[in-house]
């Protein structure tokens, strides 16, 4: 069974790359996950606030020029110091990308240009065979509109793919006001993939306590259909690699993304529930189902199911909704379509 993909012009194993996750915080994990048959291990993030605090430590140890920093310097608070850090972090990308045979991707989690540049360079000098770019903000401030917050993605996107010469791919939101163009925008600002989608917090409220209760919980199967539908819908609207994240927790799923048009499927909670170990359950699945169905290559089912180039995307998507709403009004339950 031939299960070679190819992503960011990288050529993998397999189509199952393990997200940033506490799992590749040391070389061990990293290791762990080559062991266990990922195509590609993505890092965990390096965070804008580590990026500014670092250069706050560096503007105080020179006792000059601390002004530069002045914008940057009220952006985020003081974080403590638990041996993280850009230079930590790059130390471990080097020995990690050093000891596994698979491609490692460095992620930059952060909402403003600063730095960027400079550390996306340090990492592809550090051994990343690609860049993610993550910019996770919750647009919560009324004057900031939908435009500027779309501007700013795309002006940092093309600051560091012009600065390095590793293709680079960008975790979206699934909260735009309309992902076809920022994905357009994305391509030709230099972006080489995509990946669909990331997960904001989402605190909620403990009644008893009074309290704002935070913490990440770990997807579910259901969180998936946002994005499989969004990589149908884009497959052949775009020309950049697509990556499916997000509720990926069996083989099923991993087949639902690859028909719906993902060049590769990325997983974090299902590994981080499981173990680095379900990474061959999943791909043992995948292979089962493709010799099951007589499919030789995963290029064969690769989008399948995506939105045929001919038809309009907008319409086929209105006319699946009223579909769904007619026949659950006609059933009084859900429908499959």
């Amino acid at each position: 069974m031939d299960l070679t993909t190819r992503y960011l012009g990288l050529s993998l194993a397999n189509p199952l790359v393990a997200a940033a996750s506490p799992l590749s915080h040391t070389v061990d994990g990293v290791r762990r996950l080559a062991d266990a048959g990922v195509g590609a291990v993505v890092l965990h993030s390096l965070f804008e606030e580590e990026v500014v605090a670092e250069a706050e430590r560096h503007a105080r140890l020179a006792e000059a020029g601390s002004e530069s920093f002045a914008e940057s310097l009220t952006y985020f608070p003081e974080l403590p110091d638990a041996g993280t850090g850009p230079l930590a972090y790059l130390s471990l990308l080097e020995r990690a990308a050093s000891s596994v045979a698979i491609p490692v991707i460095g992620s930059l989690n952060g909402t403003t240009p600063g730095g960027w540049t400079r550390y996306a360079r340090q990492m592809q000098d550090a051994g990343a065979a690609a860049i993610e770019l993550n910019p996770y903000q919750l647009p919560a401030d009324p004057a900031v509109s939908a435009q500027d917050v779309e501007a700013r993605m795309v002006d940092v996107v093309g600051l560091v793919t012009s600065s390095v010469r590793v293709p680079v791919a960008v975790k979206l939101s699934p909260y735009l006001s309309s992902p076809a163009n920022v994905a357009s925008r994305l391509e030709q600002a230099g972006a080489g993939g995509l990946v669909l989608f990331n997960r904001f917090l989402q605190p909620d409220i403990d009644p008893h306590r009074l309290r704002v209760v935070t913490g990440l919980s770990l997807s579910s199967p259901e969180e998936a259909r946002l994005p499989r539908t969004w990589i149908a819908l884009l497959r052949r609207q775009v020309g950049v690699d697509l990556a499916g994240s997000t509720g990926v927790e069996d083989a099923a799923d991993v087949v639902a993304y690859l028909l719906a048009g993902a060049d590769v499927v990325m997983s974090a909670s299902a590994l981080l529930r499981h173990g680095p170990g379900h990474a061959g359950v999943l791909l043992a699945g995948l292979e089962r189902w493709m010799a099951g169905r007589g499919f030789s290559r995963v290029g064969e089912l690769r989008g399948m199911l995506a939105v045929a180039p001919d038809v309009d995307a907008t319409a086929y998507e209105r006319a699946g909704y009223v579909a769904a709403l007619r026949a659950a009004n006609a059933t009084g339950g859900g429908t499959t379509w």
